[in-house]
């Protein structure tokens, strides 16, 4: 039998985040089924590395290497695998791995996320739609994906994010204090909405003075949020960590009494599946795609985004109730089986083959 080769096209960390942990999870996993896996990275640090300090020049410097990456690997793997997102990324990224991979005969995969694909959408489909038509299959990791897919005509099968659970489990690492120790996991831009945990914290510490906050991401919010704290009196209480990577983060989970994600977008957080994994109760907003990762009451409470008094009393019921608590963390744990790689590897698996067998049957037509 002939060795399966893949070409995954997408971001690596540095930095850590949702998308470029799974590209390098992703990677070491298919790797692990005997799998060959040639990464083209859409983040490869700048050569020369100055360049990456001019506006202009250094997305030519970082694209032509890149599009060289596409050419050739596409030559040498039999299928595409494309991690892709909404907005520039889709245009400089994700679209020419599309057309290039056509170009060379190779099928592509799609592996769409982001929970801003709907407005995307509205203001530039006609310009994703020749695109993601020439996609051999597109996949996404949740059901609200699929919905916002299906609204603008396009075809999706659901095939979820993956979560390492020797990495991030339920082993706990109590600390002494005198209140919630809260986390936030999100990075610090506009989309995740930091400053409504920090208000949420002001309101928990009327009751819990000994409550805490740290915030683990970095971004360019970073100053204006440390000014925020310190105008809400409670610097002393907040620690932002700045950037950590994934395997740090399993530390900062386990010592977490309740996991916050404030955000205003959202698909499905890698972060609310984390903190799942690892048994901390989860207070999220009811945006996008959340509704249909956890069900508020059973494996979370879900509040209004923008709201920090309702996120808030979601914390202080969890701190009053640790009935409620311990409900939620042990629904989360089972809910979280899902998403392992025993549970998503045939899906996904399933797809490779699909498209190799289907693009076997066109070449064979066209023979005949």
């Amino acid at each position: 039998m002939t060795t399966l080769s893949i070409g995954l096209v997408g971001p690596l960390p540095p930095p850590s985040g949702g998308m470029a942990n799974q590209t390098l999870q992703l990677a070491g996993l298919l790797r692990g089924e005997g799998i060959e896996v040639e990464t083209v990275q859409v983040n490869a640090p700048y050569q020369p590395a100055w360049a990456g300090r001019i506006k202009g020049v250094r997305a030519i410097v970082r694209l032509l290497p890149y599009l060289a990456g596409l050419w050739r690997t596409a030559g040498r793997v039999q299928v595409f695998h494309v991690m892709a997102n909404s907005g520039w990324s889709w245009h400089l990224f994700a679209a020419p791995a599309i057309w290039i991979a056509r170009l060379r005969g190779t099928p592509v995969v799609v592996n769409y996320r982001g929970g801003e694909a709907e407005g995307f959408f509205a203001r530039a489909r006609r310009w994703v739609a020749p695109s993601m038509q020439r996609a051999d299959a597109v996949i996404v990791p949740s059901g609200f994906l699929e919905s916002v897919f299906g609204k603008y005509g396009f075809t999706t099968q659901v095939v979820p994010n993956i979560v390492n659970l020797e990495r991030f489990s339920s082993v706990r690492d109590p600390l002494p204090g005198e209140g919630p120790r809260l986390l936030v996991a999100r990075n610090l831009e506009p989309i995740y909405d930091n400053a409504a945990a920090l208000r949420a914290l002001v309101l928990v510490r009327e009751r819990h003075p000994g409550a805490t906050l740290v915030i683990a991401g970095s971004g360019p919010l970073r100053s204006e949020l440390e000014r925020l704290a310190a105008s809400l009196g409670i610097a002393n209480a907040v620690t932002f960590t700045g950037r950590v990577d994934n395997a740090a983060m399993a530390g900062l989970y386990r010592k977490a009494t309740v996991m916050l994600n404030p955000s205003l977008v959202d698909n499905t957080p890698n972060s609310v599946l984390e903190a799942l994994a690892c048994g901390v109760p989860v207070v999220s907003t009811n945006v996008g795609g959340v509704p249909y990762l956890v069900e508020d009451g059973r494996t979370a409470l879900l509040v209004p985004p923008q709201a920090p008094e309702a996120m808030a009393a979601a914390v202080l019921r969890l701190a009053d109730d640790p009935a409620l608590a311990a409900s939620l963390r042990e629904a989360g744990l089972r809910q979280v089986q899902q998403y392992t790689w025993a549970s998503v590897r045939p899906r996904l698996l399933a797809v490779y083959q699909h498209v190799l067998a289907a693009r076997a049957g066109t070449s064979a037509l066209s023979q005949s």
